[in-house]
C-alpha cells in the first residue's frame, strides 16, 4: 500500500512540473511574435518621401564564441552564421515593408556574374543591337553591423523544496546576446547613426525528486524526473536585431536624417 502511495504522489508531483514546460513548446508561432516590440515594429509610421535604399553587405558574427560544453570540444559556434538574413528580413518588413528598399549586395558576385552571362547570350542571339540590362539600384546608404558580443552564466540560480524525501526543484542559466546595428552613408562615408541592443536567453531546468524508506527502512524508494527548456538563440537574435532596426529609425529621425510622414 505504500509502495502504491509513494508512486501515486511521484506521479502527481511529476504532472505538475512538466506541464508549464511543454504546453509552451507546442506553439508554432515563436514569443517573440507577440511582444509589445513586435505590435510597435509593425506599426512605425512610414518616411516621407518614399521608401529608402540601403545596402546590406554582412551581418557577421563577431563574438568569436563556440557553444559551451561540459564534457567535449565543441567547434560549433554559439550564435548563427547567417545573420544577414535577418537583418534583410527585418529591413524589408520594418513598418509593413513601407521604410526600406534593400538591394543585394551579400550575393554581389553571383548577381554580376549572372547579368555578364545574360549580356553575353543576348549579344550572341541579337548582334551589337542587343538590349541592354536595366542599370541596378544603388544604395544611398549601407547598414552594417553584427553580434559583437554573447556572454553566458550572466545570472544563475535555483529554488526547490521537499517533504518527507519528496519534492521538485526549478534551476535557470541566463545568457546574454549583443547586437549593434549602424547606418553609413554612401556619399560622405559618415556614420549617421548607430545603436546596440541587448537580449537576454533564458533556460530553466525543473525536476521533480522522490527517496522514501519504509519496511523499517530496510527497503528504499527513490524516483527522479525533470524536463530542460532553453529558449532558442535564433529567437533572440531575430528580436534583437529587430530592436536594433526600430531604434535606428527612431534615431535617425531625432537627427534629422530623415522624417515620419504624417497622417
Amino acid at each position: 500500500m505504500k509502495n502504491i502511495i509513494i508512486l501515486v504522489m511521484c506521479l502527481l508531483i511529476s504532472c505538475s512540473v512538466y506541464r508549464p514546460l511543454t504546453e509552451p513548446s507546442m506553439k508554432d508561432e515563436p514569443v517573440v511574435a507577440k511582444t509589445l516590440l513586435k505590435k510597435e515594429f509593425d506599426e512605425l509610421k512610414p518616411p516621407l518621401g518614399g521608401a529608402i535604399t540601403v545596402a546590406v553587405y554582412s551581418f557577421a558574427d563577431k563574438t568569436g564564441q563556440r557553444k559551451p560544453s561540459n564534457t567535449t570540444t565543441n567547434f560549433s559556434t554559439a550564435v548563427t552564421q547567417g545573420a544577414e538574413s535577418y537583418i534583410i528580413k527585418s529591413l524589408q518588413d520594418v513598418g509593413k515593408g513601407r521604410w526600406f528598399r534593400v538591394t543585394e549586395r551579400v550575393g554581389l558576385d553571383n548577381l554580376i556574374k549572372e547579368r555578364q552571362m545574360i549580356r553575353q547570350m543576348r549579344e550572341s542571339y541579337e548582334g551589337k543591337n542587343a538590349r541592354e540590362l536595366p542599370p541596378m539600384a544603388l544604395a544611398g546608404i549601407i547598414i552594417e553591423g553584427g553580434i559583437i558580443d554573447y556572454n553566458t552564466n550572466t545570472l544563475t540560480g535555483g529554488i526547490g523544496v521537499r517533504y518527507f524525501g519528496i519534492g521538485p526543484n526549478t534551476q535557470y542559466q541566463q545568457d546574454l546576446v549583443v547586437v549593434s546595428l549602424r547606418a553609413i552613408s554612401v556619399s560622405t562615408g559618415e556614420v549617421l547613426a548607430t545603436v546596440t541592443v541587448e537580449k537576454n536567453l533564458l533556460s530553466t531546468g525543473e525536476n521533480v525528486t522522490a527517496f522514501k524508506f519504509f519496511d523499517v527502512s530496510t527497503q528504499a524508494f527513490e524516483f527522479d524526473g525533470g524536463l530542460t527548456f532553453n529558449e532558442p538563440g535564433n529567437y533572440a537574435i531575430r528580436s534583437a536585431i529587430e530592436a536594433a532596426v526600430v531604434e535606428l529609425i527612431k534615431q535617425g529621425a531625432n537627427k534629422g536624417i530623415w522624417k515620419f510622414k504624417e497622417d
